[in-house]
């Protein structure tokens, strides 16, 4: 074996060590579409999650909506899945390599067609709607609909959480992202320095939000995620906040 050959076969072995050190659940199935791309290769919507521009949320190309019993009403928007085309020899890439995807849309019902033939996020239909730069490295572009296996995965971010503030005097809400580990946020509270710490409610999506007047007063939140981990951080916002203007704090470990 060239050298070349074997520097390949050792970056394919640790990138597949990597994914499954973080892996949570066995495989799953599931179909997969792909929807159309911006020129930057990934959806720029607004989206079901909230996030907006995914590029500045740090979530990049790689992402997905998902079908109604996976999405479960938001509280899925961050999570991460490890996908691969299988079971089809004319449009799976060969080898079926995986892809992880973050999930950042709702992939929403179409009950005027079947689940086999348009309704493809349908319940309890399992689905996938992929950014097109994301499927391309499963499929090949030319796929209408594609079976794949699917499983949780933890989440790799870079930096901590990010939290951007919106709202008026009377209602205030924050949207969270680049979460780490689970990606999912079940939980979240805030607290002023003239505050304890108020519990938030999901508002959609990743926004979480309160009726309290927080304005004029450093910020420190604490997060939980699906696994029941809690991260607090100080003092992220400082007291002259502003709505609009993101802030970023401590991120999840091992």
């Amino acid at each position: 074996m060239g050298v070349p050959h074997f520097t390949l076969l050792c970056f394919i072995l640790l990138h597949s060590w990597k994914i499954a050190a973080y892996n949570d659940e066995d495989w799953k199935k599931a179909t997969a579409t792909f929807t159309k791309d911006t020129d930057e290769g990934s959806l720029v919507t607004e989206g079901a999650c909230g996030y907006g521009d995914i590029h500045k949320a740090s979530y990049g190309k790689h992402s997905a909506g998902l079908s109604s019993i996976l999405f479960n009403r938001g509280s899925a928007c961050g999570a991460c899945y490890e996908i691969r085309c299988v079971d089809h020899i004319l449009w799976c890439v060969m080898g079926s390599p995986s892809i992880v995807v973050t999930a950042t849309d709702f992939c929403a019902p179409n009950y005027g067609l079947s689940v086999d033939y348009g309704g493809w996020c349908n319940f309890p239909r399992e689905h996938f709607e992929m950014s097109h730069a994301a499927f391309a490295q499963i499929a090949k572009s030319k796929a209408d609909i594609v079976p794949v296996q699917y499983r949780r995965v933890k989440c790799q971010r870079s930096g901590g959480l990010k939290y951007t503030m919106s709202g008026n005097a009377h209602f205030y809400q924050v949207l969270v992202t680049n979460v780490g580990l689970d990606g999912e946020v079940v939980a979240m509270k805030v607290k002023g320095s003239r505050t304890g710490w108020i519990p938030m409610a999901r508002n959609w999506g990743q926004n979480w939000h309160c009726n309290v007047n927080l304005q004029r007063q450093p910020l420190s939140f604490e997060v939980t995620v699906s696994s029941g981990k809690t991260l607090t951080s100080y003092n992220v916002a400082p007291a002259n906040w502003q709505f609009s203007q993101t802030f970023e704090g401590k991120q999840f470990s091992e």
